[in-house]
This record gives C-alpha cells, structure tokens and sequence, in this order.
C-alpha cells in the first residue's frame, strides 16, 4: 500500500529515538492535566456532573445542579469519575479527573501512530503522534474535562480498524466496534453516523470491495453492540422519560429542528478554522495531495483518509453545536496525510517550516518571559499595563518550582534546536517541542493569572466569608447550571429551588443590575465575579422582611 513513500530510504527510529520521542509526547499530555481548577466555559459542566457522580454514588443518569444533563453518554464522565476517586488521596478531585482526558489522549495518539505504521511502514508511527501533538487545535482542548477527548479516540481506533482491515480482519473488527462504542457512549450519534458513512463511501472503491473489510464491518458491529445498547437500555429502564428526553429531544429531534430552521450561519465554519488547528499538518497534508493527486483516488490508503476527511467535515459542518473540539476528529486524518510527506516535501520547504517555528516560538517565549517578569517586577511597559487591567487585583509571586521548571525547559528548548540539524523529521520534532515549551510556561508562569481569571473559587470563597451567619436557604435567579455547579463544590452553597421561601437570593447578571436592585424588601449584602470577565457579576441580597 505504501511503496511510493518508502522509495526514499529513511534513517530508522532507533531505540533512543524513540524513548525521547515518547519522552515527548509524555511531556505533553501531562503538562497542563493538574495544578489548576476547573475553567469557564467548558470544565465547568464536566467536572459537575462527575461531582454528582462522586458526591451521589448514582452514575447513571448524568446530572448537573441537580437536574438530568443528558447532552452526552457518561463514558467520559464515568472514566473521570474513577481517575478522580482513585487518585483523591494525592490531587483535588478536580484535577484527578482531568487526568481522564490524559489517558484517552494517550490512546489517540497510539492509535494514531499505529494507523500512520500500517498506512505508510514502520518510520510513519512516531511522525504521526509528533505531527498530531504540534496542530494547535489539539492543545488546550486535549487537556481539557471534555468528551470530544473521548470522541477522538474512539476515532483513531475506527481509523486503525479501517487500515488494519485489509490485512487482519479479525482484529481490525474488534478494534473498530470497540472505537465506535467509545465514541457512542462519549458523545451518542455522531460516532455511528461517521461509522456508518466511512463504511459504505469506502465500498465504492474495488480496493474496498473484498472479503476481508466486509468481515471487518460484521465484526465491528457484532462487538459495537454491548456498548450501543447496554446503557440506553438500562436508561430506558430507569426512565422511559429521560431515555427519550436523550435520545430523541437532545440527539435525533435537535438535529431535525435545527435543520427545519435553517440555521446554518456556520456551516463554512470549519473550511475557516481548519488551517490553524490543523497547523502545521494542513499544509503538509496538502503538499501530500498534490503530490499524489493522480493516485488519489486508486490507493487504498487515500481512498481511507480523504473519504475519512470528507465525511468528517460534511456531518461536523451539520450538526447543532460547531466549535473548535467539535472539530477535532478531522485532524486524524489531516495528520496521518501529512505523515505521508515525509518522503516527498522538499528540503527547502521543511527548512522554512523549521525556521518558521523557531523564530515564531522564540518570540512568543520571550514575550511570555518578559511579560511575566512585568507582571512580577511591576514595570510599566503597555502589555503589562493591559494584563494588569484584565485581571485588576492580581498580585504576582515568585513560584520557586514552577520558575524553575520553566527555566529549564527553555534552556532544553534552545539546546535542542541548536544541536538538532534540518530535515523534515526534525523541523516537525522541533515545531511539536515548541509548542510544548509555550504550553510548559503557560502551564507554569502564567497559571496563577490564568486561574485567577477562569476559576470560581477566589469569587466562592469571598461570597463565604459574606454570608450572614444565621440563615434559612439561599434562592437562586439566573445561575446558570455549570455556575451552580461550582457552587456546591467550592463553596458547599446549594442554592434551593423554590427562593420564595429563602432569606437570601443570588443573582447571576451583567454588569448593569436587573430590576432586583429596586425592589422593596431586598438588601444587597455582597457583589462579585470572576476578575477575568468584569460583564459577569453575582450579587447576594438579603430579604429585610421574611414573608409569611
């Protein structure tokens, strides 16, 4: 499958290679996974469904402030939920879940590494999971409390079961039904639409058209049915209400009304963002299809990822909810066709990819230096005039582990680019360890201004100390669910669903009060935000009379 790209003989990956590769890719799925609470907007409702899942013991029906929150299956949230509690003697349980999200994006990228080996030989595994680490798009999404995390593995299992089905078809079946249930049971139909497209697009092609990839499909069916049915069964058992409200109102019924509405404003939506989340794979991928542009359509392996690619973005360009992780399944195969340059981009093209990222990533480390060394020193260039203002309040403190970890890193970093001669290889080594070096000192430098921005806890605990100390319940008016989430974790504060009766109300608004400012009875005791969105305000207020 694979000749053309292996006409140009390659250096092997030797052992050592190889341990300083994974060394790699270790450093970057585990930096940023802990040290910091849960960040608006999307933690947030992550983290409090598996709060509910650990404070209830019910892991059935996901439930966030309270109320059934049956977006998505629970896979991710159960898989959280067990990394939280086993890990909940040494890290916060915030922090012990998010470590989830490592061990599915360390299945992503295995799978991924196998599926550019099977596609293009030995040399295209580690390319592949180094080329997949750089995309910008997988860099903070990929540490985040997120089910797209989940979603992607089941992915590159699906694409490893299509590449493997040629040759073994038994296990390939197995892998690929295994992938379709984890993307199932992590974000519901999506996973078997994809399957179901992939599968019958590739029976239009005669290399497709064989024994051996119609078992892989029986195969993938047959182990896929455990988890496309087990829990929604057992839902449906629990409450026909609730099964329906998921799998009609929140899935199938959402698309129909989104489509009978026409709203299709960001249907273009990823054609736009591609190129940077996919960077730098996208142009390598493209380079690898005009190379290859008159075997295209006749090569098993194309036939795969540019079919892969096109469905991927025709059903992702249609569904209710497109954003940046909704995405994140296309970059597996831009990717692994950008593995496949390797053997033909030019010299001078890898050499200016090369240069390209060296300087960008030193000028961005010095900026991150030097407005962190503002910040902590107090001088007053613009940057650090503006960062002081985004964050008013913020009081800066030399961190002696996190300084010296970053420290070293960057002396790693300058080390490695000056020793590492120029090649297509290395330019894609030294773009993935740059963009670990930015996320190192983002994760370390710039952590504490980060979660002083996007954390609630510093907003939590100065509600808590202003909170009267005799009261019979606080109301809640517009808390969102993911606030009152929040709530109940940092600060042990649920709110009560019938506020009438409360002595106290929270009010989540703008910065312009609502009318409750000029209602007789209420006394405001407190106001207060995140310091990192000053349009985001909660006031408390204390009723003056009790009602009778």
């Amino acid at each position: 499958m694979y000749e053309y790209f292996t006409k140009l003989k390659e250096p092997e990956i030797t052992p050592l290679k190889a341990a300083l590769l994974f060394a790699l890719c270790a450093v970057w799925v585990l930096t940023g996974l802990v040290g910091h609470d849960p960040w608006k907007p999307d933690e947030l409702y992550g983290f409090g469904i598996v709060h509910h899942f650990i404070s209830s013991g019910d892991w059935l029906v996901p439930t966030l402030a309270g109320q059934p929150y049956l977006e998505k299956p629970p896979l991710y949230y159960w898989t959280a939920t067990a990394f939280a509690q086993l890990f909940s003697s040494w890290l916060p349980l915030h922090d012990g879940a998010r470590l989830a999200t490592g061990f599915f994006t360390s299945l992503t990228l295995l799978f991924a590494g196998l599926t550019g080996r099977e596609l293009f030989g030995n040399n295209r595994g580690w390319p592949t999971a180094i080329i997949l680490i750089g995309c910008l798009g997988m860099l903070v999404r990929g540490h985040e409390i997120l089910t797209d995390n989940a979603l992607l593995t089941g992915c590159a299992m699906m694409l490893y079961g299509y590449a493997l089905s040629l040759r073994r078809p038994q296990l390939a079946g197995l892998i690929t039904g295994i992938g379709l249930g984890i993307g199932f049971m992590s974000k519901g139909v999506i996973a078997p639409i994809l399957f179901g497209a992939i599968s019958l697009s590739l029976l239009s092609f005669s290399n497709w058209r064989t024994r051996n990839y119609l078992n892989t499909l029986g195969i993938a069916l047959l182990a896929a049915l455990p988890w496309l049915l087990m829990w929604p069964m057992m839902l449906h058992q629990h409450s026909p209400e609730l099964f329906h409200e998921w799998f009609w109102t929140r899935n199938i019924g959402r698309w129909f009304a989104f489509a009978a509405n026409g709203q299709f404003n960001d249907t273009f939506y990823y054609l736009k963002s591609l190129p940077w989340m996919a960077w730098p794979a996208a142009p390598l991928a493209a380079w690898t299809v005009w190379e290859a542009r008159k075997r295209m359509w006749h090569e098993a392996e194309f036939q795969l990822l540019l079919v892969s690619f096109i469905v991927m973005l025709v059903a992702l360009s249609f569904v209710p909810d497109i954003n940046d992780q909704n995405g994140m399944p296309m970059l597996l195969p831009i990717a692994l066709l950008a593995s496949a340059s390797l053997s033909t981009l030019r010299r001078g093209a890898a050499n200016a990819l090369d240069w390209f990222g060296i300087m960008t990533f030193a000028l961005i480390a010095i900026l991150m230096w030097w407005g962190w060394a503002g910040l902590l020193l107090g001088y007053g260039a613009k940057i650090v005039v503006w960062l002081r203002e985004y964050q008013p309040g913020f009081e800066a403190e030399l961190e002696t582990v996190p300084f010296t970890i970053a420290l070293i890193v960057t002396v790693l970093w300058v080390f490695l680019i000056w020793r590492v001669g120029r090649s297509v290889r290395r330019s894609l080594i030294n773009w993935a360890s740059g963009v670990t070096l930015l996320w190192i000192l983002t994760m370390t430098l710039w952590l504490p201004w980060l979660d002083n921005g996007k954390s609630y806890r510093y907003m939590i605990e100065d509600l808590n100390t202003n909170l009267p100390k005799q009261y019979n319940c606080i109301g809640g008016l517009r808390i969102g669910q993911s606030e009152q989430a929040m709530l109940e974790y940092f600060g042990d504060i649920r709110l009560d669903y019938s506020p009438r009766k409360c002595d106290l109300l929270l009010v989540q608004g703008g910065a312009v009060a609502k009318p409750i400012e000029a209602e007789i009875g209420w006394e405001k005791l407190w106001e207060g935000g995140r310091q990192g969105n000053p349009q985001e305000r909660f006031r408390l207020y204390q009723r003056l009379q009790r009602i009778r």
